[in-house]
């Protein structure tokens, strides 16, 4: 299979030795993506609904880049910093993904002790092309 590295300036650069994102064959690995603005690299202002919102937006430009979609997502993995935020981040990601529809991913969420840049969610995608 031909695996090829994903970049765009729609979402942070890598702060690291990773890829925003990597397509192997007909799927789309994303990195973890926070709420990270991709013109400053700072954390957006705000809690837990702007994060996510800015965390899903990240993986939206990275997915276009790759040639896919949210649309296309297959599965999602959310880590929250505090799983009391479950609900407020949940009523953001269903904003971008239509609940009983065929295009619904399977997800994972987890509660982590701390995440990058003292982030409060960090999200990451595979999707099809």
């Amino acid at each position: 299979m031909t695996r090829s590295l994903i970049t765009t300036d729609g979402a942070p650069a890598a702060i690291g030795p990773y890829a925003q994102g990597v397509r192997v064959g007909n799927l789309i690995f994303t990195a973890g993506q926070g709420g990270l603005d991709p013109v400053t690299g700072q954390v957006v202002s705000g809690g837990i609904k702007e994060q996510t919102e800015r965390a899903i937006e990240n993986l939206k430009a990275v997915l276009e880049a790759g040639g896919s979609s949210l649309g296309q997502a297959v599965k999602t993995t959310v880590y929250l910093k505090d799983i009391n935020d479950f609900a407020a981040m949940n009523a953001v990601y269903a904003s971008y993904f239509e609940n009983g529809s065929d295009s619904l991913p399977a997800r994972t969420t987890v509660e982590v002790a701390r995440l990058p840049r003292n982030l409060l969610v960090e999200i990451e995608v595979i999707a099809e092309v």
